[in-house]
């Protein structure tokens, strides 16, 4: 079985279309346990209405300490040998449970098994396509200039009994709990990754993630984490890691300017028009 996990706290305006996202992958190995944090727009009745048609549905609706607190609780509640972390306002595309159980049964346990990700905007356009191809320990800290870091949970699935290993999401850490989860992972388990699109990451305008997105607090956020983490490792090994982020950096700043100047060259008469409109 597989257990698909959905932490929601106001989330009115989501909550239907994820009941039916797991619905419509007609699964019948698969459980969804949508953790409510005490919602008072409508979210509650909503879920109880599918719940009491649906018997692979459990909730619980409770005040607690934020989304890591939420999955936490959903992991207790778990019956499956595999979960999954859906976010109220992503989705995944069909028939990705079946494929996923069908996959569980060659890997050994634990395991982290990693798909591709569509990234979309507020109006349906896909802004990135995640695919992070290398899920080593040591190539993950070179992320993010040279390595992609697996965005979202909807395109990632585990055994359940890893928890056991690296022990469960931070309570008190509300933005970077799951790239922390992933870093201890790769070290604990078998680490996979399949070429395939499974998930559907939306980032939506006033959003927690969002927010953070546009203020440059997330990429704050996972230097920090990633940092914290190159520490531990011996000198040598973070004078290379360092060495060789920085390089990158420097040489995508180099293609970017690179770029630029190619642009312009190609498009003599912009530069004219410009050049024109100073003058007057």
């Amino acid at each position: 079985m597989i257990s698909v996990i959905t932490p929601v706290y106001n989330g009115k305006g989501f909550i239907e279309s994820c009941i039916k996202v797991v619905i419509e992958q007609n699964c019948p190995n698969a459980e969804h346990l949508i953790i409510d944090g005490g919602s008072t727009d409508g979210t509650v009745e909503i879920i109880k209405q599918y719940a009491e048609k649906y018997p692979h549905i459990r909730w619980i609706s409770e005040k607690d300490k934020g989304q890591s607190d939420a999955m936490n609780k959903g992991i207790a509640m778990a019956r499956g040998e595999i979960l999954a972390i859906l976010n109220v306002d992503d989705y995944y595309e069909p028939n990705v449970l079946n494929r996923i159980l069908e996959i569980f049964k060659s890997l050994p346990e634990p395991t982290l098994l990693v798909g591709n990700c569509n990234v979309w905007d507020d109006e349906g356009r896909l802004i990135h396509f995640n695919k992070p191809t290398q899920l080593e320990f040591s190539a993950l800290l070179l992320a993010p200039y040279i390595n992609a870091f697996p965005m979202n949970p909807s395109a990632y699935f585990y055994h359940t009994s890893l928890h056991q290993k690296v022990g469960l999401y931070k309570v008190d850490e509300h933005y970077t709990m799951d790239y922390d989860f992933i870093l201890k992972a790769v070290q604990a388990a078998t680490a996979k990754y399949v070429d395939e699109t499974w998930g559907n990451y939306r980032l939506i305008e006033g959003t927690k993630t969002r927010n953070d997105e546009k203020s440059g607090q997330s990429f704050q956020r996972l230097e920090h984490l990633l940092t914290n983490y190159r520490r531990k490792l011996p000198l040598l090994q973070r004078w290379k890691i360092a060495f060789t982020r920085e390089f990158c950096r420097n040489f995508n700043q180099f293609r970017y300017y690179l770029h630029r100047v190619k642009h312009y060259f190609n498009e003599p008469e912009a530069i004219l028009i410009k050049f024109q409109n100073r003058v007057n």
